[in-house]
């Protein structure tokens, strides 16, 4: 099957939508030029901006114009449909200049906005179409929406285990100037700890965390909730490295901090500014610290414990993006496995690959291996315990 361009899908698009391409320019406010030389192919290439505004004229999703319905077969290496981000990261001013509408702030920012809505559902596939358009256009505008595209491809880049490409983005997203208050340098923290976890670098990640934890903790009088949730989002890697590295009474303190600093915040709420999610794909809250303690006691090998946790948070019935309620329902599968609970473990896996297919793990693989922690099938669940690193999804803990 021969893969369909940008053009094609969009000729097909606007004929379904009996628009001529003159009439499509005109709804779309871009030039005739442009629609016909994207559609003869004389075009390669758009911005995102560009591709919404064509979406919105023709009454589609952006990302039916930009991933094909029908996926050619899946390349033998996993990096490969993520080559077009990693050779945008590394040559970041490279075709730069698109035809079509100069990028705006507003129009990256929903853009962005729109690839956290896709990340939720797992949209792995639209995320990687999307963002070199993205990267391309964030870089023409530069500052704070620039740092917030590249702190985004580096968590994609961490998720699908491109280190190099994931330190780049986010060393990028420092320079670009992401490092200002407290939400964002949660933010960076967050990351950054993460993609050292997924590198076994235990203590490096402990270190960092806990330092960031002592800069940014609130006088609890006084504290906003930006404040709150800052310092909580650090605690919660605090506890993650500690745990990992067999430091159990720090994972603990920190947990404990963590539902402090939770309890006065009184709500799962997205973190950072509400009116700007800048494509934040979590919440935080007291269910994601209630989350966070059992992914704790799994690790801790403290099974029994893990599920009287999750029986008070009840993540089946959340939404995904709460709390990471898909890698907790693997947490809770893995606790489930190790009591022998079979039957409730393959339904909670059911759930899983129900509302995020691409998190499932394979049949072959047990429970308690693979998925939250991203551990091979051979290993060891000792070793696997030592070594969890983070999810392999987008929905950040």
């Amino acid at each position: 099957m021969v893969e369909q361009t940008f053009g094609d899908r969009l000729r097909e698009a606007r004929k379904r939508a009996g628009l001529t391409q003159r009439e499509l320019a005109g709804a779309a406010g871009l030039s005739f030029s442009l629609i016909s030389k994207l559609e003869q192919g004389a075009r390669q290439d758009t911005r995102l901006e560009t591709a919404r505004r064509l979406a919105a004229a023709l009454g589609v999703p952006t990302t039916a114009l930009l991933v094909a319905e029908h996926q050619p077969p899946q390349d033998s290496d996993p990096e490969a449909p993520w080559a077009p981000v990693r050779a945008t990261l590394l040559q970041p001013d490279a075709q730069n200049s698109v035809e079509g509408e100069p990028p705006t702030i507003a129009g990256v920012t929903g853009a962005l906005n729109a690839m956290g809505t896709r990340l939720v559902k797992e949209d792995l596939a639209a995320a990687a179409q999307m963002l070199p358009r993205l990267l391309r256009d964030a870089a023409a505008l530069g500052g704070p929406v620039r740092a917030r595209v590249l702190l985004l491809a580096g968590r994609l880049m961490i998720q699908t285990r491109q280190y190099d490409a994931a330190a780049l983005a986010l060393d990028r997203a420092e320079e670009a100037g992401l490092v200002q208050g407290a939400a964002t340098a949660a933010d960076m923290v967050e990351s950054r700890c993460w993609l050292l976890l997924r590198q076994g670098r235990l203590a490096e990640a402990r270190d960092l965390a806990a330092r960031w934890a002592d800069e940014l903790e609130p006088r609890l009088s006084r504290a906003t909730p930006e404040d709150l949730a800052a310092w909580g989002v650090v605690l919660g890697r605090v506890a993650a490295a500690a745990s990992r590295d067999a430091r159990e009474d720090e994972a603990e303190q920190a947990l404990r901090l963590a539902e402090a600093a939770a309890a006065l915040w009184a709500g799962e709420k997205p973190c950072g500014d509400a009116s700007q999610t800048y494509g934040r794909t979590r919440t935080w809250g007291p269910l994601t610290v209630a989350m966070q303690r059992t992914e704790f006691a799994v690790i801790c090998d403290r099974p029994d414990a893990a599920l009287k946790v999750a029986e008070r948070i009840t993540g089946r019935k959340l939404a995904p993006v709460v709390g990471h309620r898909n890698r907790h329902l693997l947490d809770v599968a893995d606790a489930q496995v190790r009591t022998r609970q079979y039957g409730e473990a393959v339904e909670t896996l059911v759930d899983v690959r129900r509302a995020a297919p691409p998190m499932a793990p394979p049949p072959a693989v047990r429970a308690g291996h693979h998925g939250p922690h991203g551990a091979a099938p051979d290993t060891d669940p000792a070793d696997a315990r030592a070594g969890r690193g983070g999810a392999p999804a987008p929905v950040e803990r």
